[in-house]
């Protein structure tokens, strides 16, 4: 019975594995949702943009990490840091509603085969946030971050998912041409996909466009040399974000890898890393933990919204040099990491 069930779940994994690219490939033939020649992407919405006086300073775009389920749907621990961000970042406005591992921007709890399915985990998590369903959104999540980084689906993927970033920050009043920046903060599978919109976002945006990475996975994606800069922030004890380094040949350091888009971001100084800690991935002792302290007695909570508030506040100044410290954030070379 344990071998049958061992089996079936190597089924289930490679099924999924095969499949993931699927719907991307489907909005791009156009069998749903928008058609996507429709129009130059650059200038799409825009003349249906929500032009308010009420236009933020500065946008931050949150894509959640792999525990999501719609873009407004995300893990109860990070809506507090978000709020808290908000507060000390008057005029920054934060939009939470993108849904990061879909191209359409459809929630598994909207109008899918098998929405019923994610509706019932869903329930489950409010319940028990440990339960043991809730790993199959992490696989299918997971699945979509590697078409995110594959080099033969990965541009169709990262391009819808830019276009209804496009999208959002119209909706929340975002000024095309106005030159408002725009951060990209993602957490964790929403570090690489952070990473592989921006080839695309960067000209619809065309405006200050930087990327700051809790704990992200991210390969050496060709988006990295789109951004203006991007800050990587890591825990010593997360072994999640390290699955970047280790998995992706162009974040090796080596000689045949030192041409990859990583590592000429790198050489651009485009690229700060930023140790937080013995943080972990998620959940006690994370970036968002309330409780956990550092030596010094400050909170997890406290230190990771402390250097994110600092660096988007850098925004406004002169870009950071290459090893060079970002307002008292020292630059940490990847051979550093954890």
């Amino acid at each position: 019975m344990i071998e049958l069930l061992i089996i079936g779940a190597v089924a289930l994994l490679v099924i999924a594995a095969i499949t993931a690219p699927l719907e991307s490939l489907g909005w791009w033939a156009g069998w749903f949702g928008e058609d996507v020649n429709d129009g130059d992407p650059v200038h799409l919405f825009s003349q249906t943009a929500l032009q308010t006086d009420e236009a933020g300073k500065n946008y931050i775009v949150y894509l959640s990490g792999i525990g999501a389920l719609t873009g407004s749907s995300i893990p109860k621990e990070e809506l507090p840091f978000l709020d808290a961000v908000a507060e000390k970042m008057p005029g920054t406005v934060i939009i939470k509603d993108v849904f990061p591992y879909s191209v359409t921007n459809a929630g598994l709890t909207g109008e899918r085969v098998f929405s019923w399915v994610w509706r019932k985990i869903e329930a489950q998590r409010v319940i028990n946030p440990n339960a043991a369903s809730l790993y199959l959104i992490v696989i299918r999540n997971l699945f979509q971050v590697a078409v995110s980084a594959d080099q033969r689906y990965g541009p169709v993927y990262n391009v819808g998912v830019a276009k209804e970033i496009w999208r959002s920050l119209l909706r929340h009043g975002y000024h095309p041409g106005s030159d408002t920046p725009v951060t990209l903060m993602g957490t964790s599978g929403g570090g690489q996909v952070s990473a592989g919109v921006a080839t695309y976002l960067a000209a619809m945006v065309n405006a200050p466009l930087r990327a700051i990475s809790l704990g992200g996975v991210i390969s050496a994606d060709p988006g990295l040399l789109k951004l203006d800069h991007l800050y990587h922030l890591y825990g010593t004890k997360d072994s999640t974000q390290a699955l970047g380094y280790k998995v992706f040949p162009g974040r090796w350091n080596w000689p045949f890898s030192q041409n990859s888009p990583w590592f000429r971001a790198e050489r651009a100084g485009k690229i700060t890393m930023i140790e937080l800690g013995p943080f972990t991935h998620t959940g006690a002792d994370s970036p968002f933990d309330q409780n956990s302290k550092l030596p010094d007695g400050q909170r997890h909570f406290d230190k990771t919204l402390e250097v994110v508030t600092e660096i988007v506040g850098t925004f406004y100044h002169v870009p950071p040099q290459p090893n060079q410290p970002v307002n008292g954030l020292q630059h940490i070379g990847q051979k550093d990491q954890a």
